[in-house]
């Protein structure tokens, strides 16, 4: 089943966009494929969820199957101390280049309007502080087989990502909307990075920073 199957019903009108416009599929007319990933109730009462044409009607346990199969090897880490709604649009791309997984760093709650239930197709794990986190990633430095911690932030002393080579397993820190990267996440971290910039603002969105820095991995290490 593809998109463009003639058996994909039209009828989009039981659920819109934000800008109002219809989205997903309808019912499947009969006969259904004999595929044991496809959910029946879907398939009875129409897909209307936000996920990629190939997966419609898929169950949602055999969607998460098959993006383990080919997830990235770098993970995502964002600090939340302030509940930053910023968060949800950083797992929302996180979804979209298949990270391994995502961390959220201090509080547990965070906001998950903007990740668009894309996190439910992911992998989270919680670290109460720096220090935990560090515990899951191992140790770090150039001798040692920990995951490293990439920041991304633009501090004094940082470094282009434009110019750096990302490590093929590593995990890009985030910090927080405005005061950036804690110090103690920035002295966790064996290596900062900044995004060139070349306008008047002091910074760019954390969703729009978090999105490059994973395409820059994506450019160097997936099979595109």
């Amino acid at each position: 089943m593809q998109p463009g199957d003639p058996r994909l019903s039209t009828d989009r009108s039981d659920s819109t966009d934000q800008a109002g416009a219809s989205v997903g599929v309808g019912p499947y007319a009969a006969p259904w494929p004999d595929d044991p990933r496809l959910d029946p109730s879907l398939l009875t009462e129409g897909d209307r969820r936000n996920v990629a044409d190939q997966y419609r009607y898929w169950r949602h346990d055999a969607i998460v199957a098959d993006l383990d199969s080919r997830r990235h090897d770098f993970h995502v880490a964002v600090e939340n101390w302030g509940h930053d709604f910023n968060i949800g649009s950083v797992i929302r791309t996180a979804n979209a280049f298949n990270a391994k997984a995502f961390h959220i760093v201090g509080r547990r709650r965070w906001n998950r309007r903007g990740a668009m239930v894309t996190d439910r197709y992911q992998h989270e794990h919680h670290h109460p502080t720096v220090a935990d986190l560090l515990d899951w990633a191992g140790p770090q430095g150039e001798a040692h087989p920990g995951i490293p911690l990439i920041g991304i932030d633009n501090l004094p002393g940082s470094l282009a990502i434009e110019l750096a080579e990302l490590p093929r397993s590593c995990v890009l820190v985030f910090g927080q909307e405005g005061p950036g990267l804690s110090p103690a996440m920035r002295e966790a971290c064996v290596e900062v990075l900044h995004i060139t910039q070349y306008g008047s603002t002091r910074s760019i969105n954390a969703g729009a920073a978090a999105a490059i820095a994973m395409h820059t991995w994506v450019r160097q290490h997936a099979d595109i």
